[in-house]
């Protein structure tokens, strides 16, 4: 999963330098809006726990439920990004359809391909953990060093 969302952050750059849609305000914010790159991360990890909810608990009233409030969780805190005008409901539901469709590629692949693998061979844990370990590494660097380019 942390794989994948650091995955589905660099989508979102990648797409919003594609699309370069202004924000709402274009002053609040310096970079384009679209997708809403708070809305895309939500709902990869809102669908991706609901995804390995359903396949640990089965489909049943709690894991409705509580795929139910993940959902609305979800849905309220990309909400929050128009109500500040930091977006528009358009770049909302665009974040919150390819962080979603996202998600359920990253899960699929992951069972389809890595998972069985992962589980048969110490070398393809070492190779995936390492890989693991350098995009976060990686993506905690580049979030350091635009934390510090904002400041200036």
């Amino acid at each position: 999963m942390a794989m994948g969302s650091i995955v589905n952050a660099v989508l979102s750059v990648g797409l919003k330098r594609l699309l370069n849609q202004e924000r709402p305000v274009a002053g609040l914010k310096s970079d384009p809006g679209m997708p809403s790159s708070h809305a895309q991360s939500i709902f990869f990890t809102v669908v991706f726990a609901i995804a390995s909810l359903l396949e640990w608990l089965g489909s049943n009233a709690l894991s409705v439920g509580i795929s139910v409030l993940a959902l609305a969780f979800g849905s309220y805190l990309s909400w929050l990004r128009v109500s500040q005008k930091l977006h528009t409901m358009n770049q909302i539901l665009v974040g919150a359809v390819v962080g979603s469709i996202f998600s359920v590629l990253w899960y699929l692949s992951w069972d389809a391909v890595v998972l069985e693998a992962f589980n048969s061979s110490l070398w393809v844990r070492v190779i995936v953990l390492l890989a693991c370990a350098g995009f976060g590494l990686g993506f905690l660097t580049y979030v350091i060093q635009y934390w510090l380019r904002d400041e200036r």
